[in-house]
């Protein structure tokens, strides 16, 4: 298994896997929307120095509360614009990617893109954990996901961070969640999510109750709850480069939640 070899070898393989799969022609306007927003798959290793999915738990004070998501956000035209000019230079994150001279030569208009998104997500990872964007290696691109509630297109790409262990959460995160890989690959993890929707958003969306897949991590006897688009994004992660896929939802232990009107609806600070 690819988790026995050494960091860089692991590292070395996400890249190959991701860039294989998934190319960059035609990558975003095959994708277009009028409300972009790129995240970043942050994987790291844990004071054990295994390898790790770094989170951040969404505060009371910001829509879909309580919610495990990557850092990320919605793009500042103009500042995203200007960063995005120096992320192939010596020390930022697409200069360590092995593949930026081939990509910026067969396809330029979408690596530049590439570079906005990766420039927006940067931004946001500092804003809301203090991420050194210095400290990152950028390891390729995911498959883009819709939020249907939120009418909106993210496209997740993922990242290294080198040597980065402590992180400052802002007032949109509640706190930072290290999930070890070796616990992602464990079946056992995984289980049946069962939402029930509040009056209003029933009328508003026209939902209905339904189950998602999820996966449950414990951290200091509190259990948390990773699904949605991001468990998709995670899902899809570990199933390309990892050749894993959890079990059949049906088989899976069922956990309920009522999904109140404040979930679509920010809170003040």
């Amino acid at each position: 298994m690819i988790l026995k070899k050494n960091i860089n070898a692991f590292k070395e393989h996400i890249a190959r896997i991701l860039y294989k799969n998934n190319p960059l022609n035609n990558y975003f306007l095959k994708n277009n929307n009028s409300n972009p927003s790129g995240v970043l798959v942050l994987i790291g290793q844990d004071n054990k120095n295994e390898p790790c999915l770094i989170l951040n738990k969404r505060s009371q004070k910001v829509k879909q509360p309580g919610d495990l998501c990557c850092p990320g956000g919605g793009l500042m035209p103009v500042f995203d614009s200007f960063s995005a000019r120096f992320m192939h230079l010596p020390g930022f994150p697409m200069s360590k990617w092995k593949y930026w001279h081939d990509c910026i030569n067969l396809y330029p208009d979408e690596t530049r893109q590439l570079s906005l998104f990766l420039a927006n997500s940067l931004r946001e990872g500092f804003e809301e954990m203090r991420l050194n964007p210095f400290g990152i290696s950028f390891l390729g691109i995911l498959d883009p996901q819709p939020l249907i509630m939120f009418r909106r297109v993210i496209y997740p790409m993922a990242g290294w961070v080198e040597s980065q262990k402590r992180f400052f959460p802002n007032w949109e995160v509640e706190k930072i969640v290290n999930i070890p890989f070796k616990s992602l690959l464990n079946p056992n993890n995984y289980g049946c999510y069962s939402l029930e929707f509040a009056h209003d958003l029933q009328k508003r969306y026209n939902h209905q109750p339904k189950d998602f897949p999820c996966f449950i991590h414990y951290e200091k006897g509190k259990k948390e709850i990773l699904w949605g688009a991001t468990y998709r994004i995670i899902a899809g992660f570990l199933e390309l480069t990892m050749d894993f896929k959890p079990p059949a939802i049906e088989t899976l232990p069922v956990i309920q939640r009522l999904i109140e009107n404040n979930y679509v609806t920010r809170k003040q600070r």
